[in-house]
């Protein structure tokens, strides 16, 4: 797939060693980065604003060089090279570092050897498949795993002098590798598999707060914590501030509810958020779309952001140097005057103020575009300053009906004016995979620090977050990160809503206000079901087979009935309403004739779809649907006779009528 920027040589060059520093002292002391250093983070997120100075972050990945969409398919663009002895190189770094984040959909048995410091023998070899199994440690749960048809391994890898990683196969498919280099001077104790008690230690606190399910701020932030509570009404048309602090602190907590409030395709209410009297907001943006929800639904429920029962949660620290406002705007919109709301909020805080010299404020940009334009990718964020970048909240509703296509576009980085990063399409950026295909990318789904945020089919559309916490991206001068819509080109039709999080030394320097028209979410006239993912049930005997052959970018299903066998689907995430109804169906000698009933009556005329050759109908008419939220399912009746004994099925099309 084709790039944000052009692929080029990449020349690094470090002019400071790694800044990264703890309490001010004097003079200051170098940091080591260890394991028990990089696992630190996880548990304790103080740090989450601290520069990493000095220091170069990149990936190494599956993705077609070429500009097409053979992103580990057929392994062409998966090694960087190969060895006499037929074993592949997938990754190669000189100087000292660490490797963040191994993500693949495609695991194996075979071995990779990790070269740790040009030692000539491997510093440990494991099978590919047991860096997420959770069957080898240190490589365990919660940082080490497998969801959303995507494999993902967070465990820190530092090396001082180099890191090569050997692929003892014939052929590896999709991979993302992802690292960071410290400076020449920078003092980095290697990984070691064995490892030590303190070690294992970091490892356990991590395991005991990611697995704690109620979760608070005192989790997150040890210091001395303030609360701020209240219970505002707002009415149409007003801003209150909930929060206003007038000398240098952190915010370390936001929770606002009820989440119900907040639901619905009218995404009315914004927050918006000020450090220090500047003239553009940190935070603008509907209040729905900073707290993960979905087309207008609550969703997320990740490590630090999301939602967790009838509460909304932040828990990002966000210092500030002299101020700071929180703010809550009750819009009105077009259709009525808006609704009154009475949220209930609670700040949490701290007087620590923001050391300037190390620490970055924390910024957002939000994203929204109604309609594409051909050829250009998605904008997540591009700024310049110095920082990095942490989170990705992301909406993605195609406006061409069938298969989610658009989300074989790839996420793409440049940093620093180099090209730093290029991924192997949208769900894998979210670290999962294998979108549309049951248990893997196919419906709601919260982790640590990604996951899905909706799929669905029919509506043509999803969601997914990610979260940068040992990974930040961090950039001295510039960032630029965006991801395509579209196998290829940019031109499948979308409308996306991004949120990107960032900390930076450099205020905001435009926004994009959520007017009504942005912030309200879109439904398609035209919804498309397809067999793999559709909710169904069986009456009678019936066998049902599979099937790729038609081109509709999913499986057909071949249903071969038993006597008096029927059909029953579900409809119930069609929104209500009148529609006309589709079938995608192909002709052949094998094929049955068929009615389309609703509970008990009959709603179509007998269909054929016997043929003398087979040929594909993409849309023969069935018939007119009533009203859907009085009945919400449809069922197939099938008769059968001689050679006529079943019905392929592609795809399920139901058009909203005026």
């Amino acid at each position: 797939m084709k790039t944000l920027y052009s692929l080029s040589v990449i020349t690094i060059l470090f002019l400071t060693g790694c800044s990264e520093s703890g309490p001010e002292t004097a003079p200051e002391i170098k940091k080591e980065h260890s394991l028990c250093a990089e696992l630190q983070v996880f548990y304790d997120i103080s740090s989450l604003p601290e520069y990493s100075e000095g220091t170069f972050c990149a990936q190494v990945s599956s993705w077609d060089t070429t500009g097409g969409n053979d992103d580990g398919f057929g392994g062409t663009y998966s090694y960087l090279r190969k060895n006499d002895d037929g074993s592949l190189v997938i990754f190669d770094q000189e100087g000292s570092g660490v490797i963040n984040r191994i993500w693949t959909p495609t695991p194996t048995d075979d071995t990779l050897d990790f070269y740790i410091d040009d030692n000539e023998k491997p510093a440990f070899s494991i099978r590919f498949i047991d860096l997420f199994s959770g069957e080898k440690y240190p490589f365990v749960m919660p940082l080490c795993g497998n969801q959303l048809g995507g494999y993902y391994c967070y465990l820190p890898i530092p090396f001082q002098k180099s890191c090569r990683i050997i692929f003892r196969g014939k052929r590896i498919q999709f991979h993302q590798i992802q690292y960071r280099l410290y400076g020449p001077d920078a003092d980095v104790k290697s990984f070691n598999p064995e490892l030590n008690a303190q070690e294992k230690e970091a490892l356990q606190k991590i395991a005991v707060l990611w697995n704690r399910d109620e979760k608070k701020v005192s989790d997150f932030h040890a210091d001395k914590i303030s609360e701020n509570n209240g219970q505002f009404n707002i009415s149409p048309g007003e801003t209150v501030a909930i929060f206003r602090y007038n000398k240098g602190g952190r915010i370390l907590g936001l929770e606002i509810g009820p989440s119900g409030l907040f639901e619905g395709i009218m995404k009315s209410v914004d927050l918006r958020i000020t450090w220090d009297g500047e003239k553009n907001p940190a935070v603008y943006c509907p209040l729905a779309d900073f707290f993960g929800y979905a087309f207008g639904k609550a969703s997320m429920q990740s490590l630090l952001m999301g939602t967790r029962g009838e509460m909304n949660y932040c828990y990002f620290p966000m210092p500030f140097d002299k101020s700071a406002t929180i703010e809550l705007i009750n819009r009105k919109n077009a259709s009525s005057s808006g609704n009154h709301l009475q949220a209930n909020v609670r700040v949490f805080y701290s007087d620590e103020k923001r050391d300037p010299r190390k620490e970055g404020k924390f910024y957002t940009y939000w994203n929204k575009i109604t309609k594409s334009i051909p050829g250009e990718p998605h904008l997540f964020l591009d700024v310049k300053g110095n920082g990095h970048y942490v989170g990705t909240i992301l909406q993605a509703q195609g406006l061409q009906a069938g298969m989610t296509y658009f989300f074989e576009g790839d996420d793409s980085a440049s940093i620093d004016g180099s090209f730093r990063i290029h991924g192997t399409g949208s769900e894998d950026y979210f670290n999962g995979g294998w979108y549309a295909l049951m248990d893997r990318w196919d419906g709601r789904m919260s982790l640590p620090l990604h996951g899905a945020l909706d799929y669905s089919l029919p509506f043509c559309r999803t969601g997914g977050y990610r979260f940068y916490i040992s990974d930040k991206l961090s950039f001295g001068k510039s960032i630029y990160m965006g991801i395509e819509h579209g196998p290829t080109g940019n031109r499948f039709p979308v409308d996306y809503t991004s949120l990107a999080l960032y900390y930076s030394d450099s205020p905001v320097r435009e926004v994009t206000a959520p007017v009504n028209d942005l912030a309200t979410v879109f439904l398609p006239d035209t919804l498309t079901i397809y067999p793999q993912l559709m909710d169904y049930n069986i009456s009678g005997n019936m066998d049902i087979q599979t099937t790729w052959k038609y081109g509709t970018g999913g499986e057909s299903f071949i249903f071969t009935p038993g006597d008096d066998a029927g059909l029953r689907i579900s409809l119930e995430e069609i929104p209500a309403g009148r529609y006309k109804l589709y079938f995608d169906v192909v002709k052949r000698p094998e094929g049955c004739d068929f009615s389309v009933w609703q509970r008990q009556t009959r709603v179509s005329d007998r269909i054929s779809t016997a043929s003398p050759s087979e040929e594909r109908y993409k849309d023969i008419y069935i018939c007119d649907l009533g009203q859907l939220d009085i009945v919400n399912t449809i069922t197939i009746r099938f008769t059968t006779g001689g050679k006529k004994k079943n019905l392929l099925l592609n795809r399920i099309i139901l058009i909203k009528n005026p």
